[in-house]
């Protein structure tokens, strides 16, 4: 599942580089040429054990105050009734999505600049939505290429599987360090939600740990409703107020085109080992905190809407709608003036978490609070 299904975030690339005409002709084989490397794989070194216990390889750690991104919040913005006593907030597990784009390797070094300023950037739009239920961690970890998703080639796999590893290495830490009674909030976005969907089956399912679990967010990645969600240790979240759940999405403008995905997904196998050909995907709407549903823009608390050179961002109140198909995309109406980084297709995929930051803050701080009163 997980190869191609980044094409439409390379698409962007690809149109603003060869323009719209080339890109229709050419399209398939201008991405293997600008994002597929043409080098072998070599296997990464295994990292030294407690590795992450150096703050330094953590994007977001609650001892990282000045410059941790997942702190950030809109100018002017406060939570006048915060849900979630100090005292009592959840550790967050936050694994970012790609943003590493080059070719010449498979993995990204850890010490690669240009991805970790554009994860941190990730971080402000995605992981700020946690801050108020609880402390964000996010580790930095040896991200797949970009081109890993658009290639047959078994070093696009090979190279997942060597970036998973580092998640489970940040993730066992993790649950390591915090009180062992400490609730447990787990959320992605695209590479970091497949790395997340692979973390519930491995590490949570199963186990005590699940108990533990308010919610994981596991956005911009479908999740088969038949065949993944029953291997993955959590309830489908159906209420805004449920806990040890799971929540996911894929935003898209209407008219939507999702063949791409739908042809790439149809091929692909399940957790249960079923195929996931014309199985449902879990479409929670971000709005409700509920699936299959749908919300009037006048419910949406708030979309993030970016300034021009993504230094700030404002909260639009009001602006974006939100519905699951049948076919459990979700849909958000006619295109809304948040940014050009939409994809072919109307794909948001980009903006899952900004078009509904405040509705999934509060979402986020709700179960929470459910979770406390148990």
């Amino acid at each position: 599942m997980a190869r191609k299904f980044l094409y439409f975030v390379a698409s962007m690339v690809i149109l603003v580089l060869a323009g719209a005409f080339v890109f229709r002709l050419y399209g398939e084989e201008l991405m293997e040429v600008a994002f597929v490397p043409d080098t072998e794989f070599t296997a990464q070194e295994v990292l030294e054990t407690n590795v992450y216990d150096d703050p330094h390889m953590w994007l977001a750690r609650p001892e990282l105050v000045k410059g941790n991104p997942a702190l950030w919040l809109p100018e002017g913005y406060s939570d006048t009734d915060p849900t979630v006593p100090e005292g009592k907030k959840a550790a967050v597990f936050f694994i970012h999505p790609t943003s590493f784009l080059a070719r010449d390797r498979w993995n990204a070094p850890l010490d690669d600049k240009e991805s970790q300023a554009l994860a941190r950037l990730y971080l402000r739009g995605q992981a700020s939505a946690f801050n108020a239920a609880g402390d964000v961690w996010a580790p930095r970890y040896r991200q797949a290429t970009l081109g890993a998703f658009l290639t047959e080639k078994p070093e696009g796999q090979q190279a997942l599987d060597a970036a998973y590893q580092d998640v489970l290495a940040a993730f066992d830490y993790f649950v390591a360090k915090i009180p062992s009674d400490q609730p447990i909030i787990l959320a992605g976005h695209s590479q970091g939600s497949l790395h997340l969907t692979n973390l519930l089956k491995d590490r949570v399912a199963g186990t005590p740990l699940a108990n533990r679990v308010v919610a994981a967010y596991v956005v911009g990645w479908p999740v088969s409703v038949d065949t993944d969600v029953p291997e993955m240790g959590l309830d489908i979240c159906a209420a805004p107020d449920q806990t040890r759940c799971m929540l996911s999405w894929e935003s898209y403008a209407e008219p939507a085109d999702y063949s791409r995905i739908v042809e790439v997904y149809n091929k692909t196998i399940g957790f249960n080992g079923e195929p996931r050909k014309d199985s449902k995907l879990l479409c929670t709407n971000p709005i409700n905190g509920d699936i299959d549903s749908a919300a009037v823009a006048s419910a949406n608390l708030g979309t993030l809407v970016p300034n021009d050179d993504l230094s700030e961002a404002s909260l639009v109140a009001g602006s974006v709608p939100a519905r699951c198909d049948k076919r459990g995309f979700l849909l958000i109406g006619e295109p809304p003036e948040i940014g050009p980084y939409a994809l072919p297709g109307n794909n948001y995929h980009v903006y899952d978490y900004s078009l509904f930051w405040s509705n999934i803050r509060a979402d986020v701080q709700r179960r929470m609070a459910a979770f406390l009163a148990r």
